[in-house]
């Protein structure tokens, strides 16, 4: 094994606890609450030995959330506290490919939703649509694979740029110009939040296309239903799906400019522009995960059952 830096003694900064303490009253319930949604799916797989396409894209999307919270928090604990152990080959590295792998595919299976809703319930004559809207069933392990694959080759690059990165960190000591050293640290770090920065742009390019195409199909089939004065379930699935995908929006929106200032601002200690960042990016998860499960009933379902039946332990106490 290469030798490493010795491990330090804790010295947390109250910065560094007041960061950890609530990074860690998010990420916990976030991580919960994406369990509760993997658990749910799997006992119905298990129970009906099939999952339809929307429960498999669930799943994964609440796998994929369940890791990456857990990596980020082992990555934000050891950095707060134990900062020396980073540089303990292959500790930094293997965070940083498992992190950038997982939040990659929470973003694009995330996106793959959208997708799978907007080719599922908006309503266009074009040929290539009707082909997509037949075949979906089929289209989506395709599309999900893709993703997968899509994440492990931003996560290979990101291990990469963590080999390179700690390299540096090791160096820089006997470095005479430290100058130089700092401009390849500062070019690194970007690097990997330009890799965080494309993940999200063509997610946040797939939810926006589907939620204008999904809007237009609810506008058209509006006006038909107004001519013909009829009422259609069709208009309650449009409604339903374009509250989903408004609520992709929304927190894609407001993620994405997060990871903007983040690297902006992060390059200063203690900057609490980059802290309210990381505070929405690990809510993120969580809660996007827990709208999820409100629109489905099945799902609110379960939880609704699970949290009377928690509360009734505990009056019974």
């Amino acid at each position: 094994m290469e030798a490493c830096h010795s491990p330090q003694q804790s010295s947390v900064t109250s910065y560094g606890a007041m960061a950890l303490a609530i990074i860690t009253l998010e990420a916990f319930p976030g991580m919960w609450i994406n369990a509760f949604l993997v658990c749910v799916l799997c006992i119905a797989w298990v129970k009906k030995k099939i999952l339809n396409s929307n429960e498999k894209i669930l799943l994964l999307l609440g796998c994929s959330r369940f890791c990456y919270l857990c990596f980020s928090w082992v990555y934000c604990c050891l950095s707060t506290t134990y900062p020396n152990y980073l540089h303990v080959q292959p500790t930094f590295q293997l965070i940083i490919f498992f992190q950038s792998f997982f939040n990659c595919s929470n973003l694009w299976v995330s996106a793959s939703l959208s997708v799978f809703y907007c080719i599922k319930i908006a309503n266009f004559r074009n040929s290539f649509f009707i082909y997509l809207k037949l075949k979906t069933d089929r289209i989506v392990p395709w599309l999900l694979l893709t993703s997968l694959l899509s994440a492990l080759a931003i996560g290979i690059i990101a291990y990469d740029i963590a080999v390179t990165q700690l390299s540096i960190n090791r160096n820089s000591t006997g470095q005479g110009n430290f100058s130089k050293v700092r401009g390849k640290v500062d070019e690194n770090f970007f690097q990997i939040y330009f890799i965080y920065g494309f993940g999200i742009i063509t997610s946040f390019t797939a939810v926006i296309s589907s939620a204008l195409l999904l809007l237009f199909s609810l506008w058209r089939h509006k006006c038909k239903m107004q001519k013909n004065s009829m009422n259609s379930f069709s208009m309650d699935a449009h409604i339903k799906a374009m509250k989903s995908i408004l609520s992709f929006f929304i927190m894609y929106s407001i993620n994405f400019i997060f990871l903007i200032l983040l690297p902006i601002n992060s390059t200063k200690k203690e900057n609490y522009v980059a802290f309210l960042s990381l505070l929405f990016l690990y809510a993120f998860p969580g809660v996007h995960s827990l709208i999820l499960i409100f629109s489905n009933p099945k799902l609110e379902k379960t939880l609704i059952r699970i949290l009377s039946c928690v509360k009734c332990k505990d009056c019974m106490r």
